[in-house]
């Protein structure tokens, strides 16, 4: 069974590195705190919930990829910082994207007001692809990597990395596909 997964223009394509133009999509999205691993199960949790028919209606929406989480602005140090980790005082965005065929005006009203629907407009994204876990020491090269990639691409980041991950827990760790991507500009 197919997943829907966001549809991308690749702009520049260098190994691992991308840089992706996206369209305007709809997100489900939750914030929730504490360390990275609690915040995602935690907000995995809220948004299967919506989907699967926690919202006025009781409706089921098709799961899509990938699970995307990011550090709520102000919590942690930006992409341009050295990388640092944040314990449990941080705050996390936890999202899906919404299959296509929503408009935001289509979906239904989550029965859990921690569970925000929004708009995001059209993006250009610096995306570094990796396999693998995601532990945090694992994250923090990566997120190195991406934030060297962008300078050396000549490109401004636009707030923090965010982490996608497209595979269910089940898959075998050396299998699991994860991207860490950013909102750029051109300098």
């Amino acid at each position: 069974m197919a997943v829907e997964e966001p549809k991308f223009a690749i702009v520049t394509a260098d190994g691992d590195f991308e840089l992706r133009d996206y369209p305007a999509l709809v997100v489900a999205e939750v914030e929730v705190g504490g360390d990275r691993r609690a915040a995602t199960n935690e907000g995995f949790r809220l948004l299967a919930g919506y989907i699967f028919g926690g919202n006025r209606g009781g409706a089921k929406i098709a799961m899509t990829a990938p699970v995307a989480q990011a550090p709520v602005p102000g919590s942690t140090i930006a992409m341009t910082a050295p990388v640092t980790l944040a314990g449990a005082g941080t705050r996390w965005t936890v999202q899906f994207t919404m299959p296509s065929a929503y408009a935001l005006a289509d979906l239904p009203v989550p029965n859990d007001s921690r569970v925000e629907l929004k708009a995001v407009p059209p993006r250009t994204m610096a995306v570094l692809k990796f396999s693998g876990l995601t532990g945090d020491e694992r994250v923090a090269e990566k997120t190195e990597t991406l934030a060297a990639l962008v300078r050396a691409h000549r490109l401004t980041p636009l707030g923090a990395a965010v982490l996608a991950r497209y595979d269910p827990p089940w898959t075998p760790w050396f299998l699991r596909r994860n991207e860490l991507m950013v909102d750029v500009t051109k300098v």
